[in-house]
């Protein structure tokens, strides 16, 4: 008995062992990467390249922010909302198990695809050219299969104490989810929020066929009817992403290279910032939820 104790007990070291050398090279991959990012950006960086001119790269700078937000208008009430359903109302028979496999085959299409399927139906078919929203569209189906598996995970992994907690309370199944499971779930929902953000600053092959590769923006109009508006959705908006393939792949403009790690630096330190912002959100919803409990509890 405690020579196989003494064995589970190496085996239990062991593994231990291998996950945090795992977790500690993932860490100094993550590191060096974002180290020579900055390093490469920071080695050219001037200030001209920050503008809004033909020689910086703020237009693309706003067009990444302005992808982001609509995709994410877009893809995150219907994505909580269907993993609402599927968590809450589906149940588990066939035809939601046929769901279920459509979602994860969905959530496994390559982005290229997605951007022809963008291209045939969001531009061929309504008779449009290039435009953000087409892109947003095009993202937002890329987000639309992860967001709602993890709402739906997130939402299955709220404890069951918490709904018949609520039911004794005589709250109806509705204000349950509302006010007791989708808060407590929140934590995992902004996860999913933050990888369909991601998604969206670092796409590149869907925004190619949809939102084009070029900017004809003018920052002081801002009628959003314009063309030359930047927050109308309809005109043709290259982001930094597909900025960075132009530059890497064409290579016309003289400062191509600069101009490359400059973008990809700013790329790095936008999905970092939104990230911890993210994570910092959900931080404080968790605390003051714990705080409500406590005061209530007293």
């Amino acid at each position: 008995m405690k020579n196989f104790q003494r064995r589970a007990h190496a085996a239990d070291r062991t593994a231990t062992g291998v996950l945090y050398a795992i977790a500690c090279l993932a860490l100094v991959l993550l590191a060096a990467f974002i180290g020579y990012t900055f390093f490469q950006g920071i080695r050219v960086f001037e200030p001209k390249y920050l503008s809004f001119g033909r020689e910086g790269i703020g237009t693309q700078f706003f067009n990444t922010v302005y992808l982001v937000f609509l995709s994410l208008v877009i893809c995150l009430p219907i994505g909580i909302s269907a993993g609402i359903y599927m968590a809450e109302y589906a149940g588990n028979g066939r035809l939601v198990r046929f769901l279920r496999t459509c979602i994860e085959t969905l959530s496994s299409l390559p982005s290229i695809v997605v951007g022809l399927f963008g291209y045939l139906v969001f531009l061929v078919m309504t008779g449009s050219h290039w435009n953000l929203l087409a892109g947003a569209l095009a993202v937002s189906i890329l987000n639309l299969p992860q967001l709602t598996r993890v709402t739906e995970d997130g939402i299955r992994g709220v404890p069951e104490d918490y709904r018949q907690g609520s039911y004794a309370l005589g709250a109806t199944h509705w204000q349950t989810i509302s006010k007791v499971i989708l808060p407590a779930a929140m934590p995992r929902v902004i996860t999913g929020i933050i990888m369909a953000a991601g998604r969206g600053f670092g796409e590149a092959a869907a925004l190619l066929f949809t939102s084009g590769m070029s900017s004809d923006v003018n920052f002081n109009n801002w009628n959003p009817t314009s063309i030359t508006s930047p927050l109308n959705p309809l005109r043709p908006a290259d982001t930094l992403a597909v900025h960075i393939w132009a530059l890497k792949t064409e290579g016309i403009d003289p400062n191509s290279g600069p101009l490359s790690d400059i973008s990809s630096a700013v790329l790095v330190l936008m999905v970092l910032v939104f990230s911890m912002g993210a994570r910092l959100i959900g931080r404080k919803l968790e605390q003051k939820k714990a705080g409500n409990k406590e005061q209530g509890g007293r």
